[in-house]
């Protein structure tokens, strides 16, 4: 099985990964089914979804997240995350 590190590092090449709850297509990861991240020509963005940043869901999302912040360009509130990655059909 694919470790967390090794998904996050593929996905921050744009490769598809996957284990049993974290997961990427190469442009989304995705924490079970929540989208924790996005890869833009901006570069990687990634939604807080922890404690300090307002919108904590479980310890696993968070240790998600946190591997996802190490390679991210941009880290932005959740709410403000899926109101451009989320609800948005691009």
């Amino acid at each position: 099985m694919m470790r967390n590190d090794a998904v996050v590092r593929a996905f921050s090449r744009g490769l598809p990964a996957a284990n049993i709850n974290l997961s990427s297509d190469g442009r989304s990861l995705y924490s079970y089914n929540l989208k924790i991240a996005e890869k833009t020509l901006g570069g990687i963005v990634v939604a807080d979804f922890t404690s300090p940043g307002g919108r904590f869901v479980s310890m696993t999302t968070s240790k998600h997240v946190g591997l996802a912040k190490r390679v991210a360009d941009t880290v932005m509130l959740p709410e403000l995350f899926e109101s451009i990655f989320v609800k948005m059909p691009f």
